[in-house]
Order: structure tokens, then sequence, then C-alpha cells
């Protein structure tokens, strides 16, 4: 049998905060980080809401400064998505209390640092300075701050994690897949310990143009906080979110020979292809049902041996429907038994990121033992009546055991089975 895989520190950047006890007091208690955007001029334009990170000065108590974490010079040479990454290995880190000094253990330690997009406000910028200013109005640090695995780049130099590195991009399964990735890494010795999960800031007018031709994202403008609403029979598609979630892995014995507390057990984690479109799943589940099979097998779990789901649900009628497709796919007359709910109603979808911050609310969950509401569930789709879907409010129930799933573009289906310490 392998030998466990647990984490030992987590943190979190997100539209409801910084820091994991905050942002989770403030979505068990049912609050929404979703608002308006104020960060450009929307006047003008179709999408007018967003699930932002508060800065320090908008939430005293968990809102992000970045003079904190990196100094004004070098502010302005990393992009947004490599601040909130900073930020949330800041403290997983420190609870992890995992700071390499010596060669031997930077050398064993990996970073897997997923996003679905990368720099892109650093992107779009730079285009508008190229075209109105001229290229050698162009910043030196354009290309190393848009890069995708700069976040996971940016942290090895910052912590001196010197053991193999890496950057998932695979749309909205990236965090999820950098922490397989990750758990792989170690089980096969390339690793002792791992800083792992995804990092997204793509609120950008360029983006939500992007998705919104697509007809992706609501445009429940005036009523922000009731703009995502996975499972709801009134969605109109999803909300933007940014962020970042990071968690601290190791096996269990290298954790309890230094101290560290193992917070949960990584049991399980499954990957698949669909094969099918580059946007939306078969109608059958199936390519989403395979990576549940395969990370219940890792885990040594049978499909009645979950007790709650993450969904990765977005809040769009195309996506929830093959998302669930899957779940029957695999749990069957089970399924109904299952508490099921997404915390996206809460953050908006965070794309590269939302794996990594939903596995540590699908981790608070097991050991808090109370699962996260999805709100603005008023009524379900007719073809949901049977699922125990956990609407509005949080509810305390037993978890030894759960999962969280993430889809995304292309086919891309992962998913992370969470077990008790």
């Amino acid at each position: 049998m392998r030998e466990k895989i647990v984490v030992t520190g987590m943190g979190i950047v997100s539209p409801l905060g910084c820091g994991v006890d905050k942002v989770w007091s403030r979505l068990i208690a049912g609050e929404s980080g979703i608002g308006s955007i104020d960060r450009f001029d929307v006047e003008d334009f179709p999408i007018k809401i967003a699930g932002l990170v508060p800065n320090h000065e908008e939430d005293e108590i968990a809102g992000l400064n970045p003079e904190d974490i990196v100094s004004r010079k070098e502010r302005r040479r990393i992009d947004l998505f490599t601040l909130y990454a900073l930020a949330a290995a800041e403290e997983a880190l420190t609870q992890a209390n995992w700071f390499p000094s010596d060669l031997a253990d930077q050398i064993a330690t990996a970073t897997i640092v997923g996003t679905g997009i990368g720099g892109f406000p650093t992107i779009t910028d730079a285009q508008k300075t190229l075209d109105t200013r001229g290229y050698k109005r162009l910043s030196p640090f354009v290309a190393p701050a848009f890069l995708a695995n700069l976040a996971a780049g940016n942290l090895s130099i910052f912590y001196g994690l010197k053991g193999p590195i890496g950057c998932p991009v695979t749309a909205c399964a990236a965090g999820i897949q950098a922490i397989g990735d990750g758990r792989r890494l170690i089980q096969c010795g390339e690793a002792e310990v791992a800083l792992v999960g995804g990092t997204e800031a793509c609120v950008d007018p360029l983006a939500l143009a992007s998705f919104h031709t697509m007809r992706a994202l609501s445009t429940r403008n005036d009523e922000p906080a009731k703009a995502s609403r996975p499972f709801d029979r009134d969605r109109d598609g999803f909300v933007m979110g940014e962020g970042a979630g990071l968690l601290v892995i190791e096996t269990l014995e290298h954790a309890l020979e230094r101290g560290a507390k193992p917070l949960a057990v990584l049991s399980g984690y499954g990957t698949s292809a669909d094969a099918h479109h580059i946007t939306s799943g078969p109608e059958d589940g199936s390519g989403g049902a395979a990576a549940i099979r395969t990370a219940l097998a890792k885990a040594e779990l049978e499909a009645q041996d979950i007790d709650y789901i993450n969904a990765h649900a977005t809040s769009t009628p195309v996506g929830d429907k093959t998302e669930v497709a899957a779940l029957r796919n695999v749990f069957a007359d089970h399924l109904p038994d299952i508490p099921i709910s997404s915390t996206k109603s809460a953050t908006g979808h965070l794309l590269g990121a939302a794996g990594g911050i939903e596995s540590i609310f699908t981790i608070l969950a097991l050991r808090e033992n109370r699962l996260p509401p999805t709100l603005n569930l008023e009524q379900a789709d007719e073809n949901l009546s049977d699922l125990n879907l956990v609407p509005k409010q949080s509810i305390g129930h037993k978890v030894e055991h759960a999962i969280c799933n993430g889809l995304g573009f292309g086919g891309v289906n992962a998913t992370l089975i969470a077990s008790k310490a």
C-alpha cells in the first residue's frame, strides 16, 4: 500500500477575503464575494460584476495589502496572479512551518502551481502601450510577468524551492491537476514536499468580453450577490472570479518526523479527457466519470464511501448537466444520498484557481463536519430534484471522504478525494 500523502498547510486569497479561517467563516455564514466591477469603466460594458479580491482598504479584516507581500518595486514586475500566489503561499507555508534552508530540503520541495490564463491583464495593458506609445515604451518585465509558469517560478525563487517545478495550464481543471501532479511527484520519490494549487487574475475587459460572446457569463448586473446560482433553474451563466488556493503536501511519515500536523489525507486523484468538444462534455458524462473512477480506485474506496461532493458546477446549464451526468454514471443509486454543493455560488468561478480554493473548502468540510451552502439555489432544475443539494445555508454532516471536481475547456477532467487525517 502506498504511503499516505497529507496536507499540512493551506492558504487562500479569494473574493471572500484572504486567510483560510476568515474566508471559511464567511463561506459558512452564507456571504457572497461577488460585487460590482470598479477596476475599469463598465458603464457601456455588458458585464459589470465579478468576484474580486478585496484590498485592505475595502476590507480591514481580510483584505489584501500587496505591500505585506512584496515591495512596491517588485509589485511592478509581477502580474496580479503571481501576487495572489505569493500571498496564499505565505499562509500555507507558515501553517506547515516549512521554510527549507538546507540544500537537501530545498531540492526535495516541488512547486506546482496551475493557472488557466496566466498574466492576461499584463498582456492587454502591454498591447495598449504598444498601440499608443510604441514598442520602445514596453517594460522588459512584460514577458516574465505574463508567462503562466511565473507564479510557480517566483514562488520557487522567493522561498528557495529547488525541486521539480511545473504549471498545468488546463483551463478550469488546472488547480486540481497541480495538486494531483504534486501528489504523484511525492509518491514516485521525486519530491518529499510540494507546494501545489492554482492562481488566477483575469478579470479584464477582453477576458470578460470573450466569455460573454460565448454566452457563458451571467448578466445579472443589478443583483451581483444573486448572479452565481449553480443548479438553479434561473441561472444565466457563471460569474468570473479571481484568487489563489495553495496547499503544502507531503508524506505522512515526513510530516510526523518533523512535527507537522496532518490536516487531511489526499487519498485519491484521477484525470481524464472527454475527447469530445472544446467547451462541453458528452451528455453521458463519461469523461468526468472516468476521472472519478480513477480517483476512487487510487483511494481504494467504493462509491458509497463518499460523504460529500464539492461540485465544479459553475452556474451554466450545459456544464451543470454534464457534471451531474458524470456523477450519476459513477454513483448511480447512491447519488441521492450524497450531499452536493457548489462554493462557486459565493466566490464566482476562479478558472485555474478554482480547484486550489475548492480543495481547501473540501478539506475544511472534512475537518469541521460542516458543508458549505450553494447560495441562490431557489429551485433546482427538474432533472435534479432527486439530488441531495445543499441550498442557501450550511449544514452539519459527518464527512470521512469527500470529492472535489474540476472540469475545463478542451475536455479535461480532474477529481481529488480528500479523507480525514
